[in-house]
């Protein structure tokens, strides 16, 4: 009974999606951006390309791997390559320099789920991510950056199985706010603050709870080598709801609203090459994890300037 329970409601909001996202859950990849993420850069053109890898197992309210009986349990494994364009032009909106970007991702999504039959995959591009407008401003050592990312929900989606959505299937708006410190000694401080605000999936009538979540990162840069510690918090704001009514708790599967929530840390390493590309890898440890999928990330990121 409690397999088909969980499958039933499993059906009407999905399970988490690449980036952990899903139904109830988040769109952004976690922890993507960690060295400078306030300074925004000269003028000029530039590719960013975030490879990935992200696994874990679905855990409850109580941070507790759910158990659907004999021993099974949901696992998420997820392989992707977002590639993001930005255009920083030459020109001053409210005394801070004006940008705009777009990001495309490709995901490898593989998801085993004892309530729907084991496991299933799909391989595809995800829901693409525009800003229209990102503004910079630079005071000494301190770097904030603002914007405002719009989710468009491109993505494969099967609102009969989860396995292999790949995309929401609803918008989402998340005002964005970053700021660095870049003192001459080489030390550094950034964050990046995002609040996604998600609308509703008319497919299955399932409003996903807002979220706040941020990236973080505190080290040093000594020549061309940078180390330092990185990772980032999410807190679910908002309960989930069907028909407008607020998800009932399932005990041992998520608590009532399922609300989701993660606190993630790990080494993070840069090198900077006399081209001026840089190169970042890091790995993210997931804890306290509740309502939602929890692991291990690991992520490597170049940026090229043109």
């Amino acid at each position: 009974m409690k397999r088909i329970t969980v499958a039933l409601a499993c059906m009407a909001m999905g399970v988490p999606m690449v980036s952990q996202a899903k139904e109830g859950g988040d769109q952004s990849t976690n922890g993507a951006e960690s060295w400078a993420a306030g300074a925004l850069p000269p003028a000029g053109n530039y590719f960013l390309n975030y490879a990935g890898y992200w696994s874990g197992d679905l855990r409850d309210g109580g941070g507790h791997k759910v158990d659907f009986g004999d021993g099974q349990r949901a696992t998420l494994n997820a392989t992707y390559d977002a590639m993001r364009w930005v255009h920083v032009t030459d020109r001053k909106l409210l005394g801070a320099d004006y940008a705009f970007h777009v990001i495309v991702p490709v995901v490898n999504l593989s998801v085993r789920h004892p309530a729907f039959g084991g496991r299933d995959s799909r391989l595809g591009v995800g829901d693409i991510v525009i800003d229209p407008i990102v503004l910079g401003w630079h005071r000494g050592d301190w770097h904030t950056t603002v914007g405002l990312d719009i989710f468009v929900p491109v993505g494969h989606y099967d609102k009969d199985d989860p396995r292999v959505s790949i995309g929401a299937n609803y918008w989402s708006f998340e005002p964005v706010a970053a700021v660095s410190w870049l003192p001459a000694s080489g030390w550094e401080a950034s964050a990046k603050v995002m609040y996604n605000i998600k609308t509703r999936n008319d497919d299955t009538q399932y409003q996903s709870g807002d979220e706040l979540h941020v990236d973080w990162l505190m080290g040093r840069t000594m020549g061309k080598w940078g180390l330092g510690v990185a990772g980032y918090y999410l807190k679910q704001t908002s309960s989930d709801e069907v028909a407008g009514q607020r998800v009932d708790a399932i005990p041992g599967v998520w608590s009532a609203g399922r609300r989701g929530e993660v606190f993630a840390y790990g080494p993070s390493v840069k090198y900077t090459t006399t081209g001026g590309v840089m190169l970042i890898g890091q790995w993210a440890y997931e804890t306290n994890v509740k309502n939602r999928f929890g692991g291990d990330k690991f992520l490597f990121k170049a940026v090229v300037p043109f």
